[in-house]
């Protein structure tokens, strides 16, 4: 019972059941205000006075559009009724095909960016989705830990260890079409996750969908959501009938979503599986290859072992074209910690291997491409890999609270993470 519900009945038998109806109307509003949770707001308060200083101590613009708008140009082409933009723009990444320019990402990220349009015209507010993607994201890490029974500041405090204490917070500094799509990708991923907890298939698997428009290689994460559905149906011994009905509007809707992808590919590059990027100029006619095995060893080395500074001609400098996903992102150590100790214990569920196996899975997708992100704070292309870790931390099998240790090394992830910010400008 609600601490609201109680509230109520401990005053309804303490007068009687009598009572003036507009005292009682007063104490039920007052009581329902004390009984809300008020920790997201002042997460909110908090990512706000982060970004103030941020703000202040480079000058980024919060606000502002950014110069590499891709998706504002898709939407703005969508509007007059085309797929293509029509002519080139020397400073994006285009794909170039049968003599016309087209965006090389996929679609999702234009569709708020056509809303905002009606508003903003060609000046949307890229700046600040990515902060707000970013905020909404964190947000959704706090629901599912409260769901898992954390207390409020641990909540927070995990909630802030899976998403502004890594490298994705020098993302939100620019609202470039890259860190549109990764920001959202994060946002909707996150909400996939949050839902399936839930037992909400139909929310969580059409935020999957999107997800997976956003940053394909997401679609890893579809399935660790079949694991989490068909264990907790095990486990709870339900009907697996009805709970396969309960599947089918999440899964019909997800499969539209897909055949509108692959339509639209098709439409534009005359392949269902093509976006565009394997007709960007230096894929297309200059000789390199986006994705390899030849890739490997190399993004290993850097972004599994690399260190973040180096002895340059200068002295000691930041490597600004990556390090070690391990050090800018704490919480995959933490999180194959666990695993390990998770394994030892015998209390590593179905779920647990499954994301153990969809975060290598897609570690090793990401590491066969040729760029890995180029200029960036830490590994900028495994932030996508962050719900992972979220999810792994509000599973049972760990104390339901931050530890000391652990709080640490957030204030000091935080902090790192804030500082590679301002010394990265992206």
């Amino acid at each position: 019972m609600s601490y609201y519900k109680q509230a109520m009945e401990e005053r309804s038998k303490q007068s009687g059941g009598k009572s003036c109806p507009y005292r009682r109307a007063f104490a039920r509003l007052s009581l329902f205000v004390r009984s809300l949770d008020y920790a997201p707001l002042l997460l909110i308060y908090a990512v706000a006075v982060l970004y103030a200083v941020i703000c202040s101590l480079h000058g980024f613009d919060p606000f502002g559009s950014s110069p590499y708008n891709t998706y504002t140009l898709q939407a703005l082409a969508w509007r007059n009724g085309q797929m293509s933009l029509g002519r080139d723009y020397p400073h994006l990444e285009l794909a170039i095909f049968n003599n016309d320019w087209w965006v090389s990402f996929p679609p999702v990220p234009s569709i708020p960016m056509f809303l905002l349009s009606f508003i903003f015209g060609e000046n949307t507010p890229d700046n600040l989705l990515v902060k707000v993607y970013m905020l909404a994201g964190c947000l959704f890490g706090y629901g599912l830990f409260r769901r898992a029974k954390y207390d409020k500041l641990s909540s927070v405090c995990f909630a802030l260890l899976t998403s502004y204490a890594s490298a994705l917070i020098s993302l939100t500094t620019n609202g470039a079409v890259w860190y549109l799509a990764q920001t959202l990708a994060f946002l909707l991923t996150m909400g996939a996750v949050y839902f399936m907890f839930c037992g909400k298939y139909t929310l969580s698997l059409l935020m999957y969908a999107l997800a997976v428009g956003c940053r394909p290689f997401n679609a890893v994460y579809g399935l660790v959501l079949f694991v989490m559905w068909l264990e907790t149906v095990l486990r709870e011994k339900r009907s697996f009938k009805r709970e396969i009905i309960r599947l089918i509007p999440g899964v019909t809707l997800g499969l539209c979503i897909a055949f509108a992808y692959g339509w639209y590919n098709w439409a534009r590059f005359g392949n269902p599986l093509e976006f565009g990027h394997n007709h960007l100029p230096e894929f297309s006619f200059q000789g390199g290859i986006q994705f390899s095995l030849d890739h490997v060893a190399k993004n290993v080395d850097q972004f599994i072992f690399g260190l973040p500074f180096y002895q340059g001609e200068n002295g000691t400098e930041l490597n600004v074209f990556g390090f070690s996903m391990f050090i800018v992102h704490p919480v995959f150590w933490m999180m194959l910690l666990l695993f390990v100790i998770d394994v030892i214990r015998k209390r590593a569920s179905y779920t647990k291997i499954a994301i153990i196996a969809a975060f290598c899975i897609q570690l090793f997708c990401l590491l066969l491409h040729r760029t890995f992100g180029g200029y960036q704070f830490g590994a900028r292309y495994t932030c996508d890999l962050l719900p992972y870790a979220a999810l792994y931390f509000a599973l049972p099998g760990r104390v339901r609270r931050m530890t000391l240790w652990e709080g640490l090394l957030l204030l000091s992830a935080l902090g790192f993470a804030v500082w590679g910010a301002c010394a990265v400008p992206l």
